[in-house]
């Protein structure tokens, strides 16, 4: 697909989807840095959203705020628990209402999942509003009809240098009586 610097870009991330696919693909979590940086391809950066699931961990308010401190607006929902113990955190309707309330100032909306759910959205920004759709998302656990659906699909599974985070190595300290070792 043709990309040009006059093309007003839009970007729009489901956190969970991308979160859950590297995890189990890879045991690793995802470079949103490197995703927004490719995906905006030098082009008009209009809007950037990431939405997330607030389920009330420790690491996850450094982790919204790193989001934002990259430049993304981000979104936040609580974790929904139900009377059985059941879970549900899912963004699908608000991702689609925001993508289409901001088409028409947007030539590319890129749409960064794999979950086939968004497959009516991509046809009607397509065919009533004329935008642009480019998918971004681990290929192995994307729907093909989203895949074929897109205008343009990018696997972040080709590229894992750049869309994952690389694992810190973690230090070991212990003291034994005699002497204090580190491996």
């Amino acid at each position: 697909m043709i990309k040009h610097s006059e093309q007003r870009v839009g970007i729009f991330i489901d956190v969970g989807n991308m979160y859950h696919s590297a995890k189990n693909l890879y045991g690793a979590n995802v470079n949103y840095q490197g995703i927004l940086k490719n995906a905006v391809a030098g082009r008009k950066l209009i809007r950037a959203i990431a939405y997330v699931i607030k389920s009330k961990t420790v690491e996850e308010e450094s982790f919204f705020e790193a989001l934002s401190k990259q430049g993304f607006e981000v979104r936040m929902k609580d974790l929904q628990v139900f009377a059985g113990g059941a879970k549900k955190g899912d963004w699908d309707v608000g991702l689609t209402v925001d993508a289409i309330k901001m088409a028409d100032k947007l030539d590319v909306v890129i749409i960064v999942t794999g979950d086939g759910d968004y497959v009516p959205l991509v046809t009607y920004l397509q065919q009533n509003k004329g935008c642009l759709v480019e998918v971004m998302a681990f290929g192995d656990t994307t729907s093909g009809k989203l895949i074929e659906h897109a205008d343009e699909f990018v696997d972040l599974g080709k590229d894992l240098g750049t869309y994952l985070l690389k694992k810190r190595r973690v230090r070991q300290v212990w003291n034994t009586p005699t002497k204090t070792r580190v491996a």
